[in-house]
């Protein structure tokens, strides 16, 4: 059966400790629960990983 992810690709999401708005990346798949996600420290590209239940989304 497909997973059924919380947010999808191109939203807009934050860590619920706090921290930058970011765009999601690469949603969780069938092997995997961990969200890749990317936002600019200033004008740098950084990017991380980061299980469903420590992202809210930023809207």
């Amino acid at each position: 059966m497909a997973r059924q992810n919380e947010f999808k690709i191109g939203d807009i999401v934050k860590l619920k400790s706090g921290g930058p708005e970011m765009t999601v990346q690469q949603a969780p798949t069938d092997t995997s629960t961990y969200y890749k996600c990317q936002w600019f420290a200033g004008k740098k590209l950084e990017s991380g990983v980061f299980p469903e239940g420590s992202l809210e989304s930023a809207k």
